[in-house]
């Protein structure tokens, strides 16, 4: 969708939605809020624009090596889309080579085409998983995900401290346990959101 379209009927909504929760959209301080949010949104919803080809451009190289590599605490910032409220945290992506390896910095690009999307955090561990699966066909692929939720922290149960952990094992690090144990130990030592 081109911002020609996107954003002037976001801007209406985000106007109409000040006006219901009895604010003046014509005050100084939210004169220019409907268009802030429609760029914001526009922002926090790229995923949805980017494809996974794309991202990775070419980035994958034959390589004969067959040990796990791991890149840590990534950093993603994604909406609830159950209240369209930020969670944020650091996802882990490990993947055992089968004879061909990824560019690193294209991981977390892989992150944040599914982060930036509405999302819930299971469904989002899952498509990174997938797909470095699709990408690399690798011997296994694991990711966690630790993020903490606004829609926890501000309303509702209101609990700030809590951290949510997700997972998805593919293929190795599914089949053997000794695998799977050595990713955990070693994402398992200093995984807290700091």
């Amino acid at each position: 969708m081109s911002d020609e379209t996107f954003e002037p009927d976001l801007r209406e909504l985000v106007r109409e939605l000040l006006l219901l929760l009895g604010e003046d959209p014509s005050r100084p301080g939210l004169r220019r809020t409907p268009v802030r949010v429609a760029r914001a949104m526009r922002d926090l919803t790229r995923g949805y624009e980017e494809d996974l080809t794309e991202v990775v451009n070419g980035a994958v190289f034959e390589e004969e090596v067959s040990e796990m590599v791991l890149v840590k605490d990534i950093e993603f910032y994604s909406l609830c889309e159950h209240h369209l409220l930020p969670f944020y945290g650091k996802v882990h992506v490990a993947y055992i080579p089968k004879g061909r390896v990824i560019g690193l910095s294209k991981l977390p690009r892989i992150v944040d085409i599914f982060a930036r999307r509405l999302q819930v955090q299971e469904r989002m561990t899952v498509q990174i998983a997938e797909a470095v699966e699709r990408v690399l066909e690798p011997a296994g692929v694991a990711v966690v995900a630790e993020a903490a939720h606004l829609c926890m922290m501000m309303r509702g149960v209101a609990k700030q401290s809590s951290v949510t952990t997700t997972s998805c094992m593919l293929g190795g690090f599914r089949e053997d346990p000794r695998t799977r144990s050595e990713f955990l130990a070693l994402v398992g030592s200093d995984t807290r959101l700091r």
